[in-house]
């Protein structure tokens, strides 16, 4: 390969960009106007626009992205991860348009990221297994009637998708349907397919994972194992590598059933193949995801092998630069730095960055896609960077953890800095008790955090904006006053006035995605009334008071921080 175009954005964008030039490689990215700033755009050696638009309309776009391949000249592309990464009709779409795919072959990404197959070839290896249903589920009712012979806790999960994105746990019989409802629509907004299964959710368990290479000569290595069982809302907030406090049993065994699964499914790439481990020493497989993971970086600084640079060569045809699983060299922690408020149930705060001071020195990695000065869309998801730290052992790597969390700075929008700050003097993560995190210990058992202060939206007297040149986008800068009264309706409902205690309002700016009331109805304090989607997940918002609901706003509608929904009478 010559050109790599990357199908993504942020972070993970200028990951691979920089590994594409260490391998000698030029890079192409490609952005939504809503990323027309952003830093990935600028630090690429070319760069084209997708337009206006949601997801759906840029990133999701298949057609739009070969496009841009075809006038970029690029000879090859490479998914990231979201997005179109595990999506077979797009690894098809790049091969039959004669470019390399990075990536697993499009059959491959059929059969394990169909999460019930997934569990069939996983059962063809011996690899243990909790009970599922057979298939994605028709309806709610079907999901209800699934949880009745199951048993609960039931996890239900997007059966084409990964990361979280459209996963919810049902712990009570009369929630499963409309669970069920909010995974499929979550699904459908993230990966294009709605379909949805259930498996018995093992409760209180950690989240263990084995990272997977396999090349087109037959050699399929792991490379070790991570630990990502620090989680809210399903979605990973801290990662380490090696997996700790496991048996040397309970860590053969989950690399075997690694490396089977993927010999027998053909693997060609990077990939991880993910499990539950119980508090009772119980494993169970979970899901493969074919892509890069995000947490990716811990396995590489503890194994001194760039995942990214593996994946351009196995695309490439060479062999893998390693045959067998190497010793882990010291220990490492992955801190994703999202753009949420952890005093408010961890609520995705976009908006602009006015001060990004990142720290350095020993054992400091930094992957960030912002900068100061850099706009956080509404329309993604909330992650601004990640934070690696090194060290010889946990404990050391504890402590330079916390000193790095101490010299890092984030301004203009809320962060997880406070979180990542406590819970490293957590006994329950630091394992002086002994190491008791499972994947809902956030929501269980960890200290309420002070909400972070409300920053109002700027209001810059400069409009900025850009141009693009065959491929190269330029910036430019005009006073805001020329445009005064020329911008027309607006799409987004905003209150900034005060509000009564009657009033239901949004505390973040997205999309009103639905009610889940009729306008009105009779609602009790506390009751979800509706629905908003902000950085590709649902926040339900509570009716503050009880009494009958008149709805103000449509669904539909994009709305600002602090928009007047509706009134309780």
């Amino acid at each position: 390969m010559k050109k790599l175009l990357i199908a993504n954005r942020g972070e993970i964008a200028i990951r691979i960009m920089r590994a594409a030039r260490d391998y000698g490689v030029a890079s192409v990215a490609i952005y939504a106007d809503a990323d027309a700033a952003s830093l990935h755009v600028t630090l690429a050696d070319e760069a084209h626009g997708l337009g206006p638009g949601r997801p759906a309309q840029t990133y999701l776009d298949i057609g739009k992205i070969l496009d841009i391949a075809r006038r970029a000249g690029a000879d090859a592309v490479h998914p990231g991860y979201g997005f179109l990464s595990e999506r077979a009709e797009f690894a098809r779409a790049v091969i039959d348009a004669g470019l390399v795919w990075v990536g697993p072959p499009p059959e491959v990404i059929t059969a394990l990221g169909d999460k019930v197959e997934a569990r069939k070839i996983a059962a063809r290896v011996g690899a243990p297994l909790v009970k599922g249903s057979d298939g994605p589920l028709a309806s709610a009712t079907e999901a209800v009637e699934f949880a009745r012979t199951a048993g609960l806790p039931l996890a239900i999960k997007a059966a084409f998708g990964g990361g979280g994105r459209g996963m919810k746990i049902a712990r009570r019989l009369e929630e499963v349907g409309e669970l069920f409802a909010s995974a499929v629509r979550e699904a459908t907004e993230a990966f294009g397919r709605g379909d949805c299964y259930a498996e018995q959710f093992l409760d209180r368990s950690r989240h263990i994972e084995a990272q997977v290479i396999a090349d087109t000569h037959g050699n399929t290595v792991v490379l070790g194992t991570r630990d990502c069982s620090l989680q809210r809302r399903n979605q990973k907030l801290v990662e380490e590598a090696p997996a700790p406090f496991i048996s040397d049993d309970q860590r053969a065994r989950i690399h075997e059933a690694a490396r089977a699964i993927c010999a027998e499914a053909g693997y060609v790439g990077a990939g991880t193949v993910e499990f539950l481990l119980s508090r009772e020493g119980v494993i169970s497989f979970l899901e493969v995801n074919t892509r890069l993971q995000v947490e990716h970086p811990v396995t590489e600084e503890t194994t001194g092998i760039d995942i990214v640079v593996e994946q351009l060569r196995i695309a490439d045809g060479l062999p893998l630069s390693v045959t067998e699983t190497p010793e882990p060299c010291g220990h490492a922690f992955e801190f994703r730095i999202n753009a949420e408020d952890p005093g408010r149930g961890f609520l995705p705060t976009p908006g602009r960055i006015s001060r990004f001071r990142a720290p350095a020195g020993p054992g400091i990695r930094l992957d960030a896609g912002v900068e100061t000065g850099s706009e956080i869309p509404s329309l993604y998801d909330s992650m601004m960077a990640k934070l690696i730290v090194t060290g010889p052992t946990r404990d050391s790597t504890l402590i330079r953890a916390r000193r790095a969390l101490t010299e890092f700075r984030i301004e203009g929008v809320a962060s997880v800095l406070p979180f990542h700050r406590a819970v490293l003097d957590e006994p329950a993560f630091t394992a002086e008790t002994g190491f008791k995190v499972h994947t809902n210990w956030i929501e269980t058992e960890f200290p309420e955090l002070a909400p972070a202060p409300r920053v109002d939206p700027s209001d810059p007297a400069l409009l900025r904006s850009f141009i693009e040149i065959d491929g190269k986008r330029h910036a430019i800068t005009l006073p805001a006053a020329l445009f005064a009264g020329l911008a027309g309706p607006q799409s987004v409902a905003e209150d900034t006035t005060a509000v009564a205690e009657d009033t239901v309002t949004a505390p973040i700016p997205g999309a009103l995605q639905q009610w889940l009331v009729e306008d009105g109805a009779e609602v009790a304090e506390g009751e979800a009334v509706a629905v908003i989607e902000a950085m590709k997940m649902e926040t339900r918002i509570s009716a503050p008071r009880s009494g009958r609901i008149r709805i103000m706003q449509e669904a539909g509608v994009t709305i600002g921080l602090g928009a007047s929904l509706a009134v309780i009478e």
